[in-house]
């Protein structure tokens, strides 16, 4: 009989795995997952223990009953290092546990992201007595759903326990971890102050990181509505996405949790890196390492801020009441109908200063739940293109409203996965005031951004809408193809609020080390805040 599948933590399928079946007579019965993963025996109806075993991944045990009604989903994890803090975001002050995964013993170390990455601590050499007992054990199933639940299974006694006190300084703070063998893993924990001290806030962009951490086999691009029932073998011979001429991501009539409960592998920091490094990958250019470089930046411009989760913005952590500014950043494609109307009562009732310096962002509604996780609403839909979407702008729009009713512009496909310079088209602005650049002049050609390189107008490009508001002007555009040129554009409102957006998700990876970039954003910036 089929009694399950074992994959691993990326949903693959794992072959050759030794399974034992114990029951509660003390009776065995041995088994081996087969090419597709696969587990047959034969087996009594009855419970059983389960013990798996494959070199190269982290024996556990298990509980099955059989027969089943369907087949169950064993999961194994690789040997490696990995981590992550729980909670994710604090306040100064608040404890976080972090939970490291290795094979080995490895030293543990807290740093400050800013103009450069700083050292706040040592937190020391951790193992264990047990052999391997520093190796975490993920759950059986699809646990995307509802995380890792790592330092769960042996973690019984508070000793065993691993708890950080947050610095009280705001800002973005990474974990190094590395090990005798040379590996190494970094993952961030956003600080948010304990009370404001600045008068800019700027949002850490990780609703729109847990959207895209695949870690489980799952994020809202892979497998976004659900696991399937078998584990990958090979992705472009099953994959709807590579197999189907018509598949669209988000063809589902509903959507399953994701976690935040997870490690985050695309958000690894290399530990030399530096804020005018090259941002490699495909997926670092647009998450936490790209975000980091408008952090380092601010504090090269003496501009201080204070750091906060979007989802301290939804929680009511962040009061926007206390902030002159709010910054946006890089892609904040992910935002709650909740955080949306509160920057928007904001910025038109209440004077307060958007700077959304990104691109697609606010594109897509997600709900958050207390246990943890998230849903994201994407409806049923074959593309971005607003065609797909019944005529209206964005997945945002299609539950709500369009996003460029507050940032002004909305994410277009046109222009997507290139990168070009900006191209001024309004030079007597004062955002332009000490660039030298007049009307018809080219800014914006260097960039950190080795995804989509060429100019801090790409990857992701945002224009103006029907939805725009009426007064917002067009300051730049840039020079993508296809007409797919992100908009620079600013309006104000009645009440003394004022809106600048960049509609880019390039922009950020230019301001460390292109002069007109960083001296539009300065100037915007300490304009707003005076």
């Amino acid at each position: 009989m089929l009694v399950g599948y074992v994959s691993d933590e990326r949903y693959v399928a794992q072959a050759d795995v030794l399974l034992e079946f114990v029951d509660a007579r003390g009776n065995s019965f041995e088994a081996r997952s087969r090419a597709s993963g696969a587990v047959h025996a034969e087996l009594p109806a009855g419970d059983y223990k389960v013990i798996l075993q494959k070199p190269g991944f982290g024996a556990k045990f298990s509980r099955v009953t059989v027969p089943a009604p369907t087949p169950h989903q064993f999961r194994l994890l690789a040997d490696g290092l990995l981590g992550y803090v729980w909670p994710k975001w604090v306040r100064g002050g608040e404890e976080g546990e972090f939970r490291v995964h290795a094979v080995e013993q490895y030293e543990l170390t807290l740093w400050r992201y800013g103009a450069r990455p700083e050292l706040v601590r040592q937190l020391g050499w951790h193992d264990e007595h047990g052999p391997r007992a520093t190796m975490q054990v993920t759950p059986d199933g699809d646990y995307t759903r509802t995380g890792t639940e790592w330092n769960k299974v042996g973690y019984v006694s508070p000793t065993h326990r691993q708890f950080v006190t947050a610095p009280e300084r705001s800002g973005l703070y990474y974990f190094r971890a590395r090990t005798p063998s040379g590996r190494q893993f970094s993952f961030p924990w956003i600080v948010a102050p304990a009370r404001p001290a600045a008068r800019l806030a700027v949002l850490a962009s990780n609703i729109t990181w847990n959207a895209y951490n695949s870690f489980g086999g799952r994020s809202n691009y892979i497998h976004a509505d659900q696991l399937p029932a078998t584990p990958t073998v090979n992705s472009r011979f099953e994959l709807p996405r590579y197999t189907d001429a018509e598949h669209g991501t988000w063809g589902y009539q509903g959507y399953a949790p994701l976690s935040f409960e997870r490690p985050e592998p695309f958000l690894h920091i290399d530990f030399a890196e530096q804020l005018t490094d090259p941002i490699e990958g495909r997926q670092a250019c647009h998450l936490a390492p790209a975000e980091w470089r408008l952090l380092g930046w601010l504090e090269q411009q003496q501009i201080p801020c204070d750091y906060y989760a979007e989802t301290q913005l939804d929680d009511g952590t962040l009061d926007l009441s206390a902030y002159r500014v709010l910054a946006l950043a890089v892609h904040p494609e992910y935002w709650t109908r909740r955080m949306y109307d509160r920057v928007k009562q904001w910025v038109f009732e209440q004077g307060g200063r958007l700077v959304y310096l990104g691109g697609n962002g606010l594109n897509c509604e997600v709900e958050l739940h207390a246990n943890g996780s998230m849903t994201v609403h994407n409806g049923s839909i074959t593309s971005l293109w607003n065609t797909g979407m019944g005529g209206r702008e964005s997945r945002f729009a299609v539950r709500h409203e369009s996003e460029a009713s507050v940032l002004g512009v909305v994410f277009t496909p046109a222009g997507a996965m290139t990168g070009a310079p900006y191209r001024v088209e309004d030079g007597s602005h004062w955002v332009f005031e000490g660039t030298g650049l007049k009307t018809g002049d080219v800014f914006g050609e260097a960039s950190l951004h080795r995804r989509c390189p060429g100019g801090a107008s790409g990857h992701e490009t945002d224009k103006r809408s029907p939805s725009s508001p009426p007064n917002t002007r067009l300051l730049a555009r840039g020079l993508n193809p296809d007409d797919g040129g992100a908009e620079m554009v600013i309006f104000d409102t009645a009440n003394g609020g004022a809106v600048f957006s960049v509609g880019s998700i390039n922009y950020v990876a230019s301001l460390p080390v292109d002069a007109a970039v960083s001296r539009i954003t300065a100037n915007v910036l300490k304009r707003f805040l005076s």
